[in-house]
């Protein structure tokens, strides 16, 4: 197959991603391939890493609770925990970072409780403490990611009214967070592992992606597998009163993957604005860093920057 071709299917197909009977046909013929041809590239993606998966993005609050995790591991320990933190199936991202907070990790689960279970469970393990920084509002969030520079994204402003799920709706989240399978005709083998019909299957799903509660419906691609291996977090501690009107600044910022805000936990963590940004070098990333700061003032504001060195685990969120 073509560059073209792969470029296309990596980069144009991130979002509406076709919710009818046979998607992968949809995709062969706007991209003038095969069926067989487009389900083959896909599999060659999964397999060498390039694609985590086909599906669901899930926007949080909807389905569940989740919280960023921070925690201050001896680097002769960091494998070790790593390794433990990976073995909780709420865990979807977990990544080294440079910061005396070394280890990152996103936890999710189906409601708060349960995520203090987790939380004190990894804390008793690794006999280390953990420091939980839920979100408390995002402003740009998984929209896609642009692999030409510019921006893929369409800001979605609905609240993330938090789902109430009948037992039904939790088989089918249960096998939404597996990903599409790379069949002809996808959703009718999805649906039938939840005993239910195609019909109401996708009903579901164009419900929830009316509802905002799935932010976006397609290609979820790897970063670092792409060529992005420069992977960094801004965090800056703005002014409660003007974190807002900056957020929204930055988070129009094309460089910008994510914009979130979370908690401050003094003495330890002073910042309460998260912002990520990929590039192809590290260099690359500082320069656009410092760009970003002077273009918005934020020079005197006190900020820190925190490169990815390590991912030990990277898959899509699971709340059931």
């Amino acid at each position: 197959m073509t560059q073209d071709f792969t470029f296309r299917l990596l980069n144009d197909f991130q979002r509406d991603f076709p919710l009818c009977p046979k998607p992968y046909a949809v995709l062969a013929q706007q991209l003038g391939q095969s069926e067989a041809a487009v389900i083959e590239t896909l599999q060659s993606l999964q397999d060498d890493g390039r694609v985590s998966r086909i599906g669901a993005v899930l926007r949080p609050g909807c389905f569940g609770v989740s919280t960023l995790v921070a925690m201050a591991v001896p680097v002769e320990r960091l494998q070790e925990v790593a390794l433990l933190v990976n073995t909780f199936p709420g865990v979807n991202h977990n990544y080294q970072r440079e910061h005396e907070f070394n280890l990152w990790f996103v936890l999710t689960a189906g409601d708060a409780p349960a995520l203090a279970r987790s939380l004190r469970q990894i804390e008793a393990q690794s006999a280390l403490p953990t420091l939980s920084l839920p979100m408390e509002k995002a402003y740009h969030i998984d929209l896609g990611f642009p692999l030409q520079g510019g921006a893929v994204r369409r800001h979605n402003n609905l609240p993330a009214a938090p789902q109430s799920l009948s037992s039904e709706q939790k088989a089918i989240l249960a096998r939404v967070q597996e990903g599409i399978p790379l069949l002809s005709e996808p959703y009718r083998s999805m649906a039938e592992d939840v005993g239910v019909t195609q019909s109401v299957f996708v009903q579901q799903l164009e419900n929830w992606l009316q509802a905002g509660a799935i932010s976006r419906w397609g290609v979820v691609v790897r970063h670092r597998e792409l060529g992005f291996a420069a992977n960094a977090m801004l965090v800056h501690d703005i002014p409660d009163q003007a974190v807002d009107r900056i957020a929204a600044a930055l988070a129009e910022e094309d460089a910008v993957t994510l914009c979130y805000r979370r908690p401050r936990h003094l003495p330890n963590w002073p910042y309460n604005l998260f912002c990520m940004i990929h590039g192809q070098c590290r260099s690359k990333v500082e320069a656009t860093i410092a760009h970003l700061r002077e273009r918005h003032a934020l020079g005197d504001t006190a900020h820190a920057v925190l490169f990815s060195q390590r991912c030990f685990k990277q898959t899509g969120a699971r709340y059931v």
